[in-house]
């Protein structure tokens, strides 16, 4: 097997072996840009690698130094000279952009004999003295696992002995120095000599790229965006371009389009005098790149046509990495960018209005989930407020909460209920667990393409980076802005559309998208075979669904029509002792239910709607058992508390989930179910009065069998046929009347019960807790996060669906169901009906359509297009 390609021997549709970066490497390079020359270690190298439990694989080695040798002769430089030493970077490059999780070292091949030939080289012994403390730096961090404060304090500590503010102010001496401290640093946590090798270097150094694919920070990275754990990454050795040998070197990172808007325009950072990690990890503050044509002009023209080059090739906004050395423009790598979902709905807009892309692959770049970020909520442009300081705009959105400055402060708060705003100097990939927890993220440093900045846009959390007037202090858990000093626990605002940090509580609302938002999904609507719906229990709701595209209700929950106000009268229906008293309450509580229908089918008037009768069982609607008997205890009961108390005893049940409710309520409480009936074609009917198209679908909660819901089916027949009748000349209206999908068993008997049913719709919650004897409100916060950690499981099932059990009993449902009933009509309405790759599953089996909560219907839209042309399936990370 082979485990190393130069970069003229691959392309860019070899990610999956090459990685990402290692293929767009050798695409540049192919098509004559100016790629420091180099090569890639294969991903398969890392598979063989973990395989082997974290051994090397055989004859790896060998093949990376016969690859140095040929990249030796084609630079005539060498490794460790002490002439002109050959200095290369190694480098990360998962198949999907993982920017920041894996490990990076850079200027590997110095050691205290070749530092003495860069200096001869470029005459600049302060720079190659520089370039040699990053070295012993980055590499003892990342390879040795030296902490990196301990080098962070000692550069400190020479700072203000020398009494200077920056680096750059430190002499050649000074670095010198500082190399000695540092291999003393790394003697004193590491227990060996820093290695002085190159060749060790290197194998050190590509051994540690391979540990970091399972860091905590990469598998964090990839649980969140869904990336397989078994890919591996490659590792890219390239020859060094430095940005930092003085006023004539530079360097920085482009985006073609902003990543933020969208807008068609060249985007990104630039640093003179810098290395490339000065500008992503945001310890320096950049310059705009236009700033580029003002220092290397010819340089920046260079760079302008090499993006537009990339973009017209990729067909799609790259993400490019640049330096500039003594004036010689370097391209380092390049990636299809990320971006917001603002931007990301523009791009494909335009760009399919530039003829660079057709309406398909529009509507394939952008992600379902990426379009929930349109629906953050921003400033009320009404709201009075004073910012206490601005910075800049890096990822869009609000969010108000309680500020913490460590990552582990803000995920514990997080877990304990509280909206955090993680405040940092700076962040870095050791804290994506605290800017997961995070409601927004505030930094003092870094730019526009900054770690915060670029991982925020990614999971669409509001950032503000680069507010340079905050001077935070960890230690002392808090910040100041002039006189002003927040501490940790204070609740602060932050816009990260227009940079704005203020103190307090800004209100905010949640913005309607319109333009390239509605475009997109116009388009996605052409594409798509499955229909939408919402799960909607108030007529507002109902309008919100519509007006984001819902093409019906496919689940109205009853039983939140008898909380509230209402509640003291199902106490009344349950406490009742006898017929007549339940029928009094039943007649009070239709007035209720008919008025509750009625805007609901006004509201979604012309579209179906889909009505669950009761489903939960009574207990529900009584107080706290446990309360009760507490109070009974201490003698504060009255009689009427009495009787609750008995009557909550008596409908009281081990495993009520399992217990009285749904279709066994209504068989044990006919009268309940048939009031339900009634109230609803009433309301049909007075809507069809009104001029109105109402189309009705009634719906039998938890149907086991053909005989159960069959006594069911009948009572509502004879509802309609009694009510229909006292409608006189208007007559009735045109309903339906099915079940849901919820037991094991009604999956496998779906046949006999089709015998009665005219529809289906799969009520995958209750579906997966009976298939896998989980309680939802059990096992999220005990043993679920450890079976996805240990990959016991591949997802948590209720958020995207089992695949094989739960998705195997629902084929099975579809198949003897439609074998029946050819024109059964099916759908679901569990959550997974919001659930990008659930949606596929939903028209890969043939539903007829999915039903979720009014602001997940956008998404469900795009989902269900991407399904239609054979995308982001079960199991893809599209």
């Amino acid at each position: 097997m082979k485990y190393v390609y130069a970069f003229e021997e691959g392309n860019r549709d070899q990610k999956y072996l090459l990685g990402g970066k290692g293929a767009n490497l050798a695409e540049m390079t192919n098509l004559g840009l100016p790629v420091p020359p180099g090569f890639t270690i294969t991903t398969e190298a890392c598979k063989v690698y973990m395989a082997g439990g974290d051994t090397m694989p055989e004859g790896l080695m060998d093949e990376v130094a016969g690859a140095v040798s040929a990249l030796e002769g084609k630079m005539g430089k060498t490794l460790g000279d002490v002439n002109d030493p050959l200095l290369v970077s190694v480098r990360s490059g998962a198949a999907f952009s993982m920017p920041g999780m894996m490990d990076t070292v850079l200027n590997l091949g110095l050691n205290d004999v070749s530092v003495q030939g860069l200096a001869k080289q470029t005459q600049n012994e302060r720079f190659a003295y520089d370039s040699y403390r990053r070295f012993v730096q980055m590499f003892a961090k990342i390879v040795l696992d030296v902490p990196g404060d301990a080098f962070e304090h000692a550069i400190e500590a020479l700072r203000e002995e020398r009494g200077v503010a920056t680096d750059p102010e430190l002499t050649a001496d000074d670095l010198q120095g500082l190399v000695e401290t540092f291999k003393g640093i790394v003697r004193e946590h590491a227990g060996i000599e820093f290695p002085q090798e190159p060749t060790a270097q290197l194998a050190f150094a590509v051994e540690a790229v391979f540990k970091s694919w399972n860091g905590d920070r990469a598998k964090i990275y990839r649980r969140m965006e869904d990336i397989p754990d078994d890919l591996g990454t490659a590792v890219n050795v390239q020859t060094m371009a430095f940005g930092n040998k003085g006023e004539d070197s530079g360097t920085g990172v482009a985006f073609t389009r902003d990543p933020a808007t969208g807008e068609n325009r060249p985007y990104g950072d630039f640093l003179a005098n810098a290395q490339g990690e000065d500008v992503v990890a945001g310890i320096r503050v950049t310059e705009p790149l236009e700033a580029m044509g003002t220092h290397f002009p010819e340089c920046h023209t260079q760079l302008l046509e090499v993006m537009d080059l990339l973009q017209n090739h990729y067909r799609d906004m790259c993400d490019i990495e640049f330096t500039i050395e003594q004036g010689r423009l370097f391209i380092l790598q390049t990636r299809v960018g990320k971006r917001t979902a603002a931007a990301a709905l523009r791009m494909a807009v335009e760009m399919e209005e530039e003829g660079l892309i057709d309406k398909r692959e529009a509507v394939l770049r952008v992600q379902p989930e990426q379009l929930d970020q349109m629906l953050h909520p921003q400033f009320d442009p009404d709201a009075k407020y004073t910012a206490l300081t601005k910075g800049l705009n890096a990822s869009p959105g609000a969010a108000v909460g309680q500020v913490y400055f460590t990552a582990d402060d803000a995920e514990a708060r997080h877990n304990e209920g509280q909206r955090v705003i993680l405040v940092r100097p700076e962040t870095s990939p050791d804290d994506l667990h605290g800017m997961i927890a995070a409601e927004g993220i505030l930094t003092s440093r870094g730019g526009l393409v900054s770690h915060a900045a670029v991982v925020a846009r990614g999971m669409g959390t509001p950032a503000v980076c680069g507010a340079s007037e905050l001077d935070i202090s960890v230690a002392k858990r808090e910040f100041r802005v002039g006189d002003t000093v927040v501490t940790e626990g204070e609740v602060i605002s932050i816009n990260g559309s227009t940079g704005e940090v203020v103190v307090g509580a800004v209100p905010v609302i949640t913005p309607e998208p319109t333009g390239p938002f509605g475009i997109i999904l116009s388009w996605a609507d052409e594409f798509r075979t499955m229909g939408v719906r919402t799960n909607a229990d108030l007529p507002h709701d109902a309008l919100v669904a519509r007006e984001f595209g819902a093409e019906g209700i496919g689940l109205c929950r009853t039983e939140h029509m008898f909380l509230g106000s209402r509640l003291h009268l199902v106490q009344r229906f349950i406490l009742a002792g006898s017929p007549e008293e339940e029928h009094e309450v039943l007649k009070e509580l239709a007035t209720y239910q008919r008025e509750d229908f009625l805007g609901i089918l006004e509201a979604m008037d012309g579209l179906p709607v889909t009505v669950r009768l009761l489903d939960p069982p009574l207990h529900e609607f009584l107080p706290n058992i446990e309360e009760l008997l507490v109070e009974d205890a201490k003698g504060e009961l009255d009689e009427a508390g009495r009787t609750l108390l008995a009557a909550a005893e008596h409908w009281r049940e081990a495993n009520p989930m399992l217990g009285t409710r749904g279709v066994r309520l209504g068989i044990l409480k006919p009268e309940l179910y048939k009031m339900q009936v009634r109230a609803l074609l009433e309301a049909a009917i007075e809507r069809k009065l009104q001029g109105g198209h109402p189309i009705v679908e009634i719906m039998i909660p938890l149907s086991i069998s053909k005989a159960e819901l069959g006594l069911a089916v009948d009572w509502v027949h004879e509802v309609a046929e009694s009510t229909f009748g006292a409608a006189g000349e208007i007559g009735g209206v045109d309903f339906k009347t099915g079940t849901m999908i919820e037991t094991p068993r009604a999956a496998l008997v779906a046949d006999e019960i089709a015998g009665v049913a005219e529809f289906f719709s799969f009520g995958t919650n209750d579906l997966t807790q009976m298939t896998f004897g989980f309680s939802r409100d059990d096992i999220e916060g005990r043993f679920m996060p450890v079976y996805l950690e240990q990959h016991l499981l591949p997802h948590n099932p209720f958020e995207t669906i089992d695949f094989e059990g739960v998705g195997g009993l629902v084929k099975t449902a579809v198949k003897l169901g439609r074998e029946k009933r050819p024109d059964l009509k099916l759908g679901i309405c569990g959550e997974h009906g919001g659930d990008p790759k659930s949606v596929h599953f939903c028209n890969e089996v043939g539903l007829d359509y999915v039903s979720c909560s009014p602001y997940r219907v956008p998404i469900a839209r795009l989902a269900a297009a991407h399904a239609a042309l054979g995308a982001g399936g079960p199991g893809t990370t599209a």
